[in-house]
């Protein structure tokens, strides 16, 4: 399949040089991974030299993405649905115009209007939204999680357009147990591990951290393995992190932790044992045969059940290969993920802090369950992006509008509480941020300009060194070679000159 389109571009890059323009596709002829155009040697090496772009672009393809079966099947559940959507959708509004009796209180009627405008948008959405790179369980579910992201944008700019009381207070709308201040708990204190003074309980210090955060912390990690699908990636992240709350633990009280809850149970236990799982799911996944059939084309009530389960397993897998230092638009690129992943794990805790949310607040999960959905398509987008920018010519929509969503939530923890911000960080600190920024600064500028300049320089060097040695070399009748086409011109006269003799 891969070969009528190598031979398509091949004719193409001729046609575009101007020469040999009459060739046809049949003139090109593949044997053994050599090329034999019925065209002058002139084109030869632009046509060799697609053919082995094309040729090495698919065998990576090949090798990061696993082979599917499907039987086609097209069943009432593959199916968009649009008019049903449409006639339910306005049956439910002839009800509420025309049956049911609009109470008299404004504040429920304002939220009762916002939710069915959102829920109206979400029917579009869900029925003819574009679909992503995620087929599983079904498309509408990650159109649905689009659009959900979508209002969560919206949301967010309006809250960044109200000054800081009104923004404030105005979470009461959805709970009115917030808009009021609450204290941050601090992890720190006292980091004995082993307390003699506390006969009852002396290691009661492990027993107060082992709360639901724990968990949380598994769980996050396995699902963010599972996104980025790359152990260094993770691993780089994970310590990242815990950098920046050592960093940044003279802002947030909360960030203020022992160094065993740092190193210990947050990076070796929790984290360490999600990215292992992870990447076991992952090695799973890549080797997992994909044969889907229709549900009603299996005989069996065992095989009908387990084709319902791996329904919600993933429709084909991609192996993620970042490989940051093949080019500077990759490292760049992977640079930037990491960048935006600790922005948005910032995040998390700032937005608590400025909009006086608890941590055990339902409105909190929600955000994290909604990042686990989005967070997926969003790193597939860019990945395609990255990896394959001759078909994949723009941003994804799910990774532009999660890279959105965390500018605006920053922009909203610079506004409503800038002093926190800019609180000075320790000189200490500050300098070794600057030394990490300019060890990489440094590496950047070595691998992607230096060491390619000097390595351009040592290769013109060898084939300035090889082109005396081909003069110098000898030919058949005993001569040498002659080095330019004047010598070669004086030469052909001399000769034509002794036979007129």
């Amino acid at each position: 399949m891969t070969k009528p389109e190598s031979k398509k571009s091949s004719v193409a890059a001729i046609n575009a040089t101007g020469k040999c323009a009459t060739a046809s596709p049949a003139a090109l002829q593949v044997n053994n991974g050599t090329v034999e155009p019925g065209c002058p040697d002139q084109s030869t090496p632009i046509k060799a030299k697609v053919m082995k772009q094309t040729s090495r672009e698919n065998l990576h393809r090949r090798n990061t993405e696993c082979e599917v079966y499907d039987d086609g099947t097209n069943t009432f559940f593959w199916r968009a649905h649009t008019v049903t959507v449409l006639f339910i959708l306005t049956c439910a509004l002839v009800y509420v115009t025309l049956l049911e009796e609009t109470p008299q209180d404004t504040a429920y009627n304002t939220k009762r209007g916002i939710v069915a405008s959102i829920l109206v948008f979400l029917c579009f959405g869900v029925t003819q939204a574009k679909d992503g790179p995620f087929t599983r369980p079904h498309p509408a579910y990650w159109r649905f999680w689009l659009c959900v992201t979508v209002v969560y944008e919206l949301f967010l700019i309006f809250i960044l357009f109200q000054t800081v009381h009104d923004g404030r207070q105005f979470m009461k709308y959805i709970d009115p147990k917030l808009g009021v201040p609450l204290p941050e708990r601090d992890y720190g204190g006292n980091c004995l591990i082993y307390d003699p003074g506390n006969t009852t309980d002396p290691f009661h210090n492990i027993w107060d951290k082992m709360d639901g955060f724990v968990p949380a912390h598994f769980l996050g990690w396995y699902i963010k393995t599972l996104m980025i699908r790359d152990w260094w990636m993770c691993m780089i992240i994970s310590v990242m992190f815990e950098f920046l709350e050592y960093s940044l633990e003279h802002q947030l009280p909360n960030f203020s932790e022992c160094w065993w809850d740092h190193w210990i149970m947050d990076v070796l236990v929790c984290n360490g044992l999600g990215i292992y799982c992870g990447m076991k799911t992952l090695a799973w996944l890549s080797m997992k045969p994909y044969q889907w059939q229709g549900l009603w084309n299996i005989p069996t009530y065992k095989g009908k059940i387990k084709r319902i389960a791996f329904q919600f397993t993933p429709y084909s897998w991609v192996k993620f290969e970042w490989k940051p230092a093949s080019n500077l638009r990759r490292w760049l690129a992977v640079l930037g993920i990491i960048f935006m992943f600790l922005l948005a794990e910032l995040n998390t805790f700032y937005l608590k802090f400025v909009l006086w949310m608890p941590p055990e607040h339902y409105l909190v999960l929600l955000r994290l369950v909604f990042f686990v959905n989005v967070g997926g398509v969003a790193m597939r987008e860019i990945y395609d992006f990255m990896d394959d920018p001759k078909f994949h010519k723009k941003l994804g929509q799910q990774a532009w509008l999660v890279a959105a969503i965390t500018v605006t939530e920053f922009l909203i923890v610079v506004k409503y509480d800038p002093n926190t911000i800019m609180l000075p960080i320790p000189f200490f600190i500050m300098q070794c941020w600057l030394l990490g920024i300019l060890l990489i600064f440094t590496w950047t500028l070595w691998r992607f300009f230096i060491r390619d300049i000097t390595l351009r320089y040592k290769e013109t060097r060898r084939r300035k060194q090889e082109v005396p040695a081909d003069r110098d070399r000898p030919l058949g009748n005993g001569s040498t070679a002659t080095p330019s086409g004047r010598s070669k011109l004086n030469g052909s006269s001399e000769t034509l000159r002794q036979r007129k003799s």
